[in-house]
């Protein structure tokens, strides 16, 4: 299995694996829930709180979890400057959504919409900055840069 891109992952790698599926899978949840929560009215942002502190807790205790893992299946060799290229072209590609999110949810305090709207808004767009961001960070690792 030498030929399997997988087995030869480097550690960085790997992170940024588990941090995409960690955040699709955790965030993604808090999402499909807190969309029923709207969809049965709820609009009052306290009642989000407990559901988003859940979800950071669960998202941390998941990407500790997942890095452990990695760890002890295969040494971290530490960052090196291919490493920190790839993290910064990624998050250079991916910033403009976080910036559209912003600048969306600034429009809509403009313009009056509810704060439980606004504050969704800004989640979604950090999450789909960091998505992006992970996504790039793989394609460039598997690409080369």
């Amino acid at each position: 299995m030498a030929g399997n891109p997988e087995m030869n992952a480097s550690f960085e790698e790997k992170s940024v694996w588990i941090q995409l599926v960690s955040l699709v899978a955790v965030l993604g949840s808090y999402f499909a829930i807190a969309g029923l929560m709207l969809s049965k009215g709820v609009t009052v942002i306290v009642a989000y709180v407990p559901l988003f502190f859940v979800a950071v807790v669960l998202l941390v205790v998941v990407l500790v979890a997942g890095h452990v893992v990695a760890a002890l299946a295969s040494k971290p060799e530490g960052r090196d400057e291919r490493d920190r290229l790839i993290g910064w072209r990624a998050e250079s590609n991916s910033a403009w959504i976080l910036a559209v999110g912003v600048c969306a949810a600034i429009t809509g305090l403009v313009a009056s919409i509810e704060n439980v709207y606004i504050a969704h808004l800004l989640v979604l767009s950090m999450l789909l900055s960091e998505v992006a961001k992970n996504v790039f960070q793989l394609v460039y690792y598997r690409r080369g840069l």
